[in-house]
């Protein structure tokens, strides 16, 4: 099998290769060429010392990414390559980083180091494959397999269990028995992780194709950095409008959802409110009154301990708050959602409410989503004929409310915002003589 490997990658091995030394593409670039996916990074190793491979690219520039760990960075025509000289590693006893490494001359012990068998196989210039933990059958067998020891694989880096299921979720891949058992037991190892490494892993992870296998099989280690999940993975939906409980419910709605991060993370979260709401009736008809007014709060403290960014939170919490409110499919209603929201954010709130609807008992949902479907038709030529929707678009401005005679000042923004409103409304169209007009009379009545 022939494989496209850059030019400048194929100069940095044959440059190393020529001066005697063992080198190698290694880890996700191999793995991506096996799946036949074009590899974003290219990472080499060689039986090359660090000093001894920057002897090599002498008149190059040289980046010491990391000495110490054996990683140098060469730029070729502008593109970083990390070479990172055959080591081994001592133990992690920050979970995360090993104390010390080791250089050593075998590839093998080199790659015996590393999370999964996919990423533990290396590839010279020729395509000839080194692969002594059987990483390629694993590929074809679409299996996640830790190499050696899965306890200790996930004990020396807690991440290594959120890498796992991001592997399966954005593959498509099973995860081998025992590495999954492993993945269970370990979990807790996530405890030791920092925020910012699990969130960076969970967003990959969400827009993953098979995100809602991996949400369905390992609900307990979600929980483990976001324990408020538990009582929703638990929570029964006792409803005309609901088939499935609180977990299978969200898995479906964010299954619905395109792959797109806010999206993902709102329907991860827009019903955990739901237990603490929990009402029954005399008929036996579970109620959740008021959920997601609470669910927006949680969403916003678990976005918050993740360490998420100010713009993604906001943005999720916003839409979490407002996913069950009444939208009637009128011009005046939906002027006023797109003044409130802005463009972006309404069509967000429309594909949360329109997957949060295929989430629930289909029979019951028809109406629902025809009804959405022609919300998003009339926003749609709302936008397209430029109709106004904010201050900036009235034909008046704040300069003429002054002209007419009002004092600048906070007056000045009351009339405007009563104009808008009207318009909004449909009581009076967007037309300058008109509102001036209504501007004049304001005056005259003060």
């Amino acid at each position: 099998m022939k494989f496209e490997i850059p030019d400048g990658a194929r100069r940095i091995l044959q440059t190393l290769n020529n001066a005697g030394y063992e080198t190698y593409l290694v880890g996700g670039c191999v793995r991506d060429l096996l799946r036949g996916v074009e590899p974003h990074d290219w990472d080499i190793c060689t039986s090359a010392l660090p000093e001894e491979t920057e002897q090599c690219f002498v008149g190059q520039r040289v980046i010491e990414t990391g000495l110490k760990h054996g990683t140098v960075t060469v730029l070729v025509e502008g593109e970083p390559y990390e070479i990172t000289t055959y080591r081994t590693e001592g133990p992690y006893s920050d979970s995360r980083r090993p104390d010390f490494v080791r250089f050593v001359p075998n590839l093998e012990e080199d790659l015996a180091r590393r999370d999964f068998t996919m990423n533990a196989i290396a590839m010279d210039l020729e395509g000839n494959l080194r692969d002594p933990f059987g990483g390629a059958d694993d590929i074809k067998a679409e299996l996640i397999r830790c190499v050696g020891e899965p306890d200790q694989r996930f004990q020396e880096d807690g991440l290594r269990v959120m890498r796992a299921l991001r592997f399966a979720a954005v593959f498509g891949y099973k995860i081998e028995k025992q590495t999954a058992q492993a993945v269970h037991e370990n979990r807790a190892m996530l405890n030791r992780v920092a925020a910012e490494r699990i969130n960076a892993e969970l967003c990959k992870l969400l827009v993953g194709q098979s995100a809602g296998d991996v949400l369905r099989q390992y609900p307990d280690v979600f929980c483990q950095f976001w324990p408020q999940l538990g009582p929703l993975v638990m929570l029964e939906q006792n409803n005309p409008w609901h088939c499935w409980g609180g977990w299978e419910h969200t898995i479906h709605a964010l299954e619905a959802a395109p792959a797109d991060v806010t999206l993902r993370l709102t329907m991860l979260l827009h019903d955990i409110g739901k237990p603490a709401c929990k009402s029954t009736d005399e008929q036996g008809i579970d109620h959740f009154y008021g959920h997601p007014a609470v669910s927006a709060r949680l969403a916003d403290k678990m976005l918050r301990a993740l360490k998420f960014d100010n713009k993604t939170r906001e943005r999720v919490v916003l839409l979490v708050e407002r996913h069950d409110v009444q939208l009637p499919p009128r011009s005046q209603v939906i002027r006023r959602w797109l003044n409130r929201l802005g463009s972006e954010a309404f069509f967000q709130l429309l594909e949360v409410k329109r997957v949060d609807n295929m989430g629930q008992a289909p029979e019951k949902v028809r109406d629902r989503l025809a009804e959405l479907d022609m919300i998003r038709a009339k926003a749609e030529r709302i936008l397209a004929e430029r109709q106004c929707l904010t201050l900036k678009d009235l034909a008046v401005n704040g300069r003429d409310v002054i002209a007419a005679g009002i004092e600048p000042g906070p007056e000045v923004g009351r009339v405007l915002e009563k104009l808008l409103e009207r318009v909004l409304s449909e009581d009076i169209p967007n037309e300058r003589k008109i509102l001036l007009k209504l501007v004049n009379y304001t005056v005259t009545d003060q």
